[in-house]
C-alpha cells in the first residue's frame, strides 16, 4: 500500500466518523474519536488511551477524560451504526452473531465485575462480561449493539452501584435477555439476517429460542448434550376421550403427552440410541483451512421437536445436527435449528456454514 491509497483512507475514515457528528454535543469530543478509532486501527501493540494519545499528539489525559467522563449520546451513535449497516450492506445471506466477552479486572470496584466465566481466560476469574449481537457476510463484520451484563449481586447492592455511577433505572437481565432486547431493536432499524446463531450457553435456554420465534427469526443454535427433545413427533392429547369425560377423580390438563409417549431424550443419547441416527452414516463437512491444514467435522441430523414451556410439550418440527472433529472424534457439538433441510430450498451445508460462522473462516 503507498502513501497515495493511505491518505485516501484517511479522508475515507474521517467521512465515515463524521455520520456520528451529532453524537457528540461538543466539537472537541468528535476530534477525540478520531483520534481514538485511528489509533484502534494502526500498528499499536498496545491499543489502550495512552499509546493512542501519544500516536495522535494529544494529551493522554484529555483522551482519558474522553473515554471516561464525557457525555454521548450512545443510542443515537448505536442506531446510526445499525441503519448503515441496514443500508450499505444488507445481504439476504448474512448471519446474526450472539455471544458475549468476559474481560479480566483486578479489584472489586469496576462496576459489575465479580468472579464469573471469563470467555477470554478460559476460566472463572474476576471480570465484566459484556454481550453482544454482531452482524457478518464475506468479508464485512461489525458489531450491532453490546451491553454491560450485570450480575444479581451488583444489582442487589445499591450502595456499590451508586459507586460505581450505576444508574439507578438500571435492573438485573439475564444475558439471554439482554441478547433478546438487542436482536428485537435491531429488527426496528432495519437490520435483516437469513439466521442467528450462538453458543450453548444461549442455546440451552428454551425461552431464548421461543423469543426469537416470536420475532419471526431463524436460528441455528448450539445446545449442551443434555438438551431434550424427540426425533418422532409423539402424540397429544388436545382433550379427554369421550368415554373418559365424565368419570370422576384427579382432573387431567390438556393439551398432554399421551401415555404411550415417548420421553424426551437428552440428544446425547438421541444421538447414540436413535434408529434414525443409527442408519445414517457420517457426512463429511470442510469448515476451514487452519493452521495445520483443512478444519473437517463429520455430521449426521434428524427432524426434531424440542421440549418447550412449563408442560413440556413438543414446538414445532426442528431439525437436530450432530457434528464431530475427523481429528479428534471426542470433540462433539450438538446444534438445534427451526429450519429442516429440504424445506423452503433449505440445505444442511447451509445450516453447517451458519452453525460454524462463530468462528472466522
Amino acid at each position: 500500500m503507498d502513501a497515495k491509497e493511505i491518505k485516501n483512507i484517511g479522508k475515507k475514515l474521517n467521512a465515515f466518523l463524521k455520520q456520528f457528528d451529532d453524537c457528540f454535543y461538543r466539537s472537541q469530543p468528535r476530534g477525540h474519536l478520531k483520534s481514538y478509532v485511528r489509533g484502534q486501527v494502526s500498528s499499536l501493540q498496545r491499543k489502550s488511551a495512552e499509546p493512542i494519545a501519544l500516536l495522535t499528539k494529544t494529551p493522554p489525559r484529555t483522551l482519558q477524560r474522553f473515554l471516561s467522563y464525557v457525555h454521548w449520546d450512545e443510542q443515537r451513535l448505536r442506531d446510526r451504526i445499525q441503519w448503515i449497516v441496514a443500508t450499505d450492506h444488507a445481504h439476504p445471506d448474512a448471519i446474526g452473531i450472539v455471544d458475549d466477552s468476559g474481560h479480566p479486572k483486578k479489584g472489586s470496584h469496576t462496576a459489575c465485575v465479580q468472579r464469573q466465566w471469563c470467555g477470554k481466560a478460559g476460566k472463572r476469574d474476576n471480570c465484566v462480561v459484556s454481550v453482544h449481537i454482531g452482524y457478518s457476510w464475506g468479508d464485512f463484520q461489525c458489531l450491532l449493539d453490546s451491553d454491560l451484563y450485570m450480575p444479581q449481586s451488583w444489582a442487589n447492592d445499591l450502595e456499590r452501584r451508586k459507586q460505581a455511577g450505576i444508574p439507578e433505572d438500571a435492573v438485573y437481565r439475564k444475558k439471554t435477555d439482554i441478547a433478546l432486547a438487542q436482536i428485537a431493536h435491531a429488527l426496528t432499524n432495519g437490520i435483516r439476517v437469513w439466521a442467528w446463531t450462538f453458543d450453548e450457553w444461549y442455546g440451552r435456554d428454551g425461552k431464548f429460542l421461543d423469543g426469537l420465534q416470536q420475532l419471526g427469526q431463524n436460528y441455528v443454535a448450539e445446545v449442551p448434550a443434555d438438551f431434550t427433545g424427540w426425533v418422532h413427533e409423539p402424540v397429544i392429547l388436545l382433550r379427554p376421550r369421550t368415554e373418559r369425560s365424565h368419570k370422576t377423580g384427579r382432573k387431567r390438563h390438556f393439551p398432554r403427552l399421551s401415555a404411550k409417549a415417548l420421553l424426551a431424550s437428552e440428544v446425547q443419547n438421541l444421538v447414540v440410541y436413535s434408529r434414525k441416527f443409527q442408519k445414517q452414516r457420517w457426512k463429511k463437512f470442510y469448515v476451514k483451512e487452519g493452521e495445520k491444514g483443512p478444519v473437517v467435522w463429520e455430521v449426521k441430523w434428524s427432524k426434531f421437536y424440542r421440549k418447550q414451556g412449563q408442560e413440556g410439550l413438543p414446538g414445532s418440527v426442528h431439525c437436530l445436527i450432530v457434528a464431530r472433529n475427523v481429528l479428534n472424534p471426542d470433540e462433539v457439538k450438538y446444534f438445534v435449528s427451526n429450519m429442516v433441510p429440504g424445506s423452503n430450498g433449505i440445505t444442511l451445508e447451509k445450516l453447517l456454514w451458519i452453525a460454524f460462522s462463530r468462528w472466522p473462516f
